[in-house]
């Protein structure tokens, strides 16, 4: 099954949005960080995993041959970017669609490990300094920093993009760094940044990422004044041959002055970075066979299942392989619009669910490849199960009346159906639901107090998610439902997404390492519910849905963050304001056998162009030199 969107902000400081937590790592407590004191990196729960002196991350291949070329259609994005097409090279702005990993030209002060969930290491920054009261963070640059004009990174630079990122950024950015009070510049190379007192440590973390811009280049235009020119970077990478709406290709800067630093060392192995523009799932894939693209990964179960069997594939020049998932939290769910009337009752929310049958899709359109979510957390240590733990009871107690009375018991599970397609048990619940809400079969109808018919409409690109979902529509209009599914191409449905414009939408984000008030509130929060280019599709406004959010951002030990998410999962779930969809637990992909790799993969992050690189003698055996 595709997904809709896969969001990470990995390429921005490696810094993600979301919460992780792996049960295989140990309890830490509050960070004790040293104040006052130059440091390396920081964390926000427990110790750095690297010293001071670390030479690169423990995934990085320093000693992996470097060049050649790496075609690829992406599975993940960020931002106002688009896996289908592109219109603009400003991606910091909602306007427009950018192509993605457009972000590997640019650096940030800091950049995390993708073997930690939670540490940030000095990138551009040579030394951090955080105050006592944890709210002002100063950075001294390193003198060898360097945009790809020639000129310094200077102070002056991260102080300009503060504020104008701050001021005209992609709204998910602006949330950011909406409680960043002061930007001083201490010196040529010096600049602190100072938070307001409602910003906790771990949410002040979350905004030292933002890609570094210069200055000079801006002159007296607004960041949202640039669209198809470059703005330079002080990243590993420069723009080469594009053609808008068809492909990009980024080429690896050989005067990039941090090619040895320790971040940076054993990583970005390909001289030539490709990315190919498809509007359709199956052209994409037929280049792939054809060795056009050379790496893809596969959302379409059917796709894995019957396409994969081509010359190449039989002998050996092709290899299939499922590497397993990250210990992240994978969020695909179905979002209803409550900024539309119908939508706004979870009894008609909990019953339009009801009416998908995962048993049999799975059986007979996935072939048996997905798991159907319970939570909007699956696959991390966030998801609750069974009642409520004493400690989560301390924070729900207070929010009795405010939430479902059914988040004191059992946690909700997806109902299971006998695989029929059409079990008339769940579906008597359904229409049951809809009664409640107010809404009544009559004629074969569903129908309101006003006569008016209950419509749905389900707004897609993806002709695999039309195959998916045709049977859930059908099952709905059994029902009496008004119930379509419109197909659109990628302008007009990101368009339409960024309006709010829509009955329902499927979404997919890859949720990374741990969890801020202002990352969580960029899907649940109900300050972004009418933002323009947030997270929160379906529309949800809750009091204490956002104390909830307010305790995990403000949790003082792993425990205390597990045991907030672990609450918020429960009324999220009851509520029913995102609707848990298809998932899995590895990752699908296929590959022209010509490329080295490290093994096992890193557990917080999959950056495959950046980890992998080419051999020529495997290449030459498959006649790919």
């Amino acid at each position: 099954m595709g997904t809709t969107f896969r969001f990470t902000r990995r390429g921005f400081g490696q810094l993600t949005l979301g919460a992780v937590a792996a049960a295989a790592l140990p309890r830490r407590g509050f960070a004790t960080v040293a104040t006052e004191t130059p440091l390396h990196g920081l964390s926000a729960f427990g110790d750095l995993k690297y010293p001071t002196d670390y030479s690169h991350f423990d995934y990085a291949s320093p000693q992996a041959p470097a060049g050649g070329q790496f075609n690829m259609a992406v599975s993940s994005w960020m931002l106002n970017q688009s896996p289908f097409t592109f219109d603009t090279l400003n991606t910091f702005v909602l306007r427009g669609n950018a192509p993605p990993r457009i972000e590997s030209l640019y650096d940030a002060l800091v950049t995390s490990s993708l073997d930690e969930p939670d540490s940030i290491y000095c990138a551009l920054a040579e030394t951090v300094t955080v105050s006592s009261d944890k709210r002002s963070f100063t950075f001294r640059l390193r003198p060898e920093a360097r945009f790809s004009t020639g000129a310094p990174v200077t102070a002056e630079d991260v102080a300009f993009t503060y504020e104008a990122i701050k001021a005209d950024g992609h709204p998910s950015l602006q949330v950011t760094l909406r409680e960043l009070d002061e930007i001083v510049t201490v010196d040529p190379a010096t600049v602190r940044l100072t938070f307001s007192e409602r910003q906790s440590y771990q949410d002040a973390l979350s905004a030292l990422g933002m890609p570094i811009l210069p200055k000079a280049f801006f002159g007296d235009r607004k960041l949202t004044d640039v669209s198809n020119e470059v703005i330079p970077g002080s990243g590993g990478f420069r723009i080469g041959r594009f053609d808008y709406g068809r492909f990009i290709e980024y080429e690896k800067r050989e005067d990039y002055w941090a090619k040895d630093m320790p971040f940076n060392r054993g990583l970005d192995h390909f001289q030539t970075l490709r990315i190919d523009f498809f509007r359709d799932r199956q052209p994409a894939l037929e280049a792939f066979k054809k060795g056009l693209i050379t790496f893809r990964e596969e959302f379409t179960t059917k796709d894995w299942a019957t396409e994969y069997d081509f010359p190449a594939v039989q002998r050996g020049a092709v290899v299939k392989h499922e590497f397993p998932d990250e210990k992240l939290p994978s969020f695909q769910c179905w979002a209803l619009n409550q900024r539309r009337e119908q939508f706004t009752d979870s009894r008609v929310r909990h019953a339009i669910n009801m009416c998908f049958d995962f048993e049999w899709a799975n059986a007979n359109l996935l072939f048996g490849l997905r798991i159907h979510s319970n939570s909007p957390f699956q696959g991390s240590e966030f998801v609750a199960t069974g009642a409520p733990s004493d400690a989560e009871l301390q924070l729900l107690k207070p929010l009795k009346g405010a939430i479902p009375d059914q988040v004191f018991g059992e946690v909700w599970t997806q109902p299971v159906s006998d695989a029929s397609g059409l079990d008339r048990k769940i579906l008597r619940e359904a229409t049951r639901l809809f009664g409640e809400a107010g809404w009544k079969q009559s004629g074969g109808k569903m129908t309101n107090a006003d006569g008016e018919v209950f419509r749905i409409e389900y707004l897609t690109t993806g002709q695999e998610q039309v195959r998916v979902y045709s049977r859930f529509f059908d099952t709905l209009r059994k029902i009496g439902l008004n119930a379509s599914i419109r197909l659109v191409d990628a302008a007009q449905y990101q368009e339409r997404v960024n309006r709010f414009d829509y009955d329902m939408i499927l979404a997919a984000f890859s949720l990374g390492a741990t969890p801020t008030k202002e990352s969580l509130a960029l899907f649940f929060g109900s300050n972004s519910r009418d933002r323009p280019g947030s997270y929160n599709f379906p529309g949800m406004a809750s009091e204490a849905v956002d104390t909830l959010i307010d305790k995990a951002g403000a949790a003082q030990s792993r425990a205390d963050l597990v045991t907030a998410m672990r609450a918020l999962d429960r009324v999220l779930r009851w509520r029913l304001d995102w609707l848990p969809n298809i998932n899995t637990d590895v990752r699908r992909a296929a590959y022209w056998n010509m490329f080295g790799f490290k093994e096992p993969k890193p557990d917080y992050g999959w950056p495959v162009e950046r980890l992998w690189w080419f051999e020529e003698a495997k290449a030459k055996a498959i006649g790919k030199a």
